[in-house]
């Protein structure tokens, strides 16, 4: 036990093995307590349309509420990234695509990495001695690619999974007809947030105005239909 303490905990070893303690921790207080750390944000977020998510490219997120959980099980689809590009990919876009840190939960895939990447750099180091000298580090760094293939590997058959849960790892819950409050405000093309509760549960959703209309914030919606990238709803302003 001491001696895999020792080449865990190596020079060569180590900060892979503190993101694995952190990873599974994050994991742990995840599931166990289900806690959402919400930050508030009161400035307008341009978007960046390399990604192309069905927006123009002066559309922005204005006024939103962007928790933890949402930014770590964030998910885009291949098609959302190419499908109405005007410009090529960039090289970093392609290989978020290729090992399928795109089209997943991203901390899934994310994990998945590291746990490979240190397994393939622990077990090099001890079978060549080498966690701790200067040669050990060449293991370090030589394991990105294998364990990025291996990883793309491992995680594939996951996608079919993956695609019929929400982010909360439930059927979806179908949000058509219920009632909200707009988190920012919204008009024509740009797009903001709102709080739904479904099912006791609130949860926060991206809108766009059905008919252009401006939507106040904290003015109370009512949701209308579903993109048909499925990124965000359609609502109209609601007044009893």
């Amino acid at each position: 036990m001491k001696e895999l303490l020792d080449i865990a905990f190596s020079q060569v070893n180590i900060v892979l093995t503190i993101l694995m303690i952190l990873l599974i921790l994050y994991w742990l207080f995840t599931m166990i307590s289900g806690i959402d750390f919400d930050l508030d944000v009161d400035v307008d977020i341009d978007v960046d349309t390399d990604l192309d998510l069905d927006m123009d490219a002066d559309s922005n997120i204005e006024g939103g509420n962007l928790d933890f959980e949402d930014i770590a099980n964030t998910e885009v689809n291949k098609e959302d990234i190419i499908g109405k590009r005007r410009k090529p990919l960039k090289w970093w876009q392609t290989l978020l695509i290729y090992f399928n840190f795109v089209g997943l939960p991203f901390m899934f895939t994310f994990t998945c990495w590291i746990f490979i990447w240190w397994i393939c750099t622990t077990i090099t180091t001890s079978l060549t001695n080498s966690y701790d000298s200067d040669i050990g580090f060449i293991f370090f760094l030589g394991g990105i690619i294998p364990s990025l293939l291996i990883t793309k590997i491992f995680t594939t058959p996951f996608k079919s999974f993956f695609k019929n849960l929400n982010k909360d790892g439930d059927a979806p819950t179908d949000l058509l007809g219920r009632k909200g409050i707009i988190q920012s405000t919204v008009s024509k093309d740009k797009m903001g947030s709102a709080e739904v509760v479904a099912d006791g549960n609130p949860m926060s959703i991206y809108v766009k105005s059905l008919n252009g209309e401006q939507i106040d914030y904290h003015q109370e919606i009512l949701i209308i239909k579903q993109s048909e990238d499925k990124n965000f709803y359609y609502v109209q302003s609601y007044n009893d």
